[in-house]
């Protein structure tokens, strides 16, 4: 049997607590992201893998926004925020901060997302920081932002579409991610 457990035995961190935690040295990039319910979906998923922050940029929306709470429940006071005009400023910017930038996107020579812990070893990348780049629902990665990436990773998909939509992307990468990271610390 079963029973769901009751919000208070969650062990559910406080956002002070949430601020002050540890987090994985993984930020995440949204690139021209039109929804602001997507927006709030990824503030949502980034607090519950305790990624350090989020950088919002080019038509992103930022808080405060009622579509963007309605999808983070608060997240966004949580999740560390900044916003940049130009996503390859935000690039350019956390690559030189020392930042491997990863793109999520279909491109040649991408790895496919199971592949991503073998990427991060044969590189001896893991323990560094990351910027993971989504991109706008429609157009993905602008081809800039990926040529600058030190890496594209992509989620295989079997189906007749070749596309999920940007939170469940974020979900999924976020999740292989951390799996590896916590494996490897």
């Amino acid at each position: 049997m079963h029973r769901k457990l009751k919000n208070n035995e969650l062990g559910r961190l406080s956002t002070e607590e949430f601020k002050e935690a540890e987090k994985i040295n993984v930020t995440v990039v949204l690139d021209n992201i039109r929804s602001q319910h997507n927006i709030g979906a990824a503030f949502r998923t980034s607090d519950s893998f305790l990624i350090e922050r989020m950088v919002l940029c080019g038509c992103c929306a930022t808080p405060p926004t009622a579509e963007i709470h309605k999808s983070a429940l608060g997240a966004e006071f949580s999740v560390d925020w900044e916003y940049h005009k130009e996503t390859v400023d935000a690039v350019a910017a956390l690559k030189g901060a020392g930042y491997t930038i990863i793109s999520v996107e279909q491109a040649e020579n991408s790895i496919k997302l199971q592949d991503i812990g073998e990427y991060l070893s044969a590189g001896n990348l893991l323990g560094k920081k990351y910027a993971l780049v989504f991109g706008n629902e429609v157009k993905g990665v602008q081809q800039e932002v990926v040529d600058m990436s030190d890496a594209v990773i992509e989620i295989p998909q079997y189906g007749t579409k070749h596309s999920l939509n940007i939170s469940v992307s974020l979900g999924i990468v976020l999740w292989e991610f951390c799996k590896v990271l916590k494996i490897n610390q």
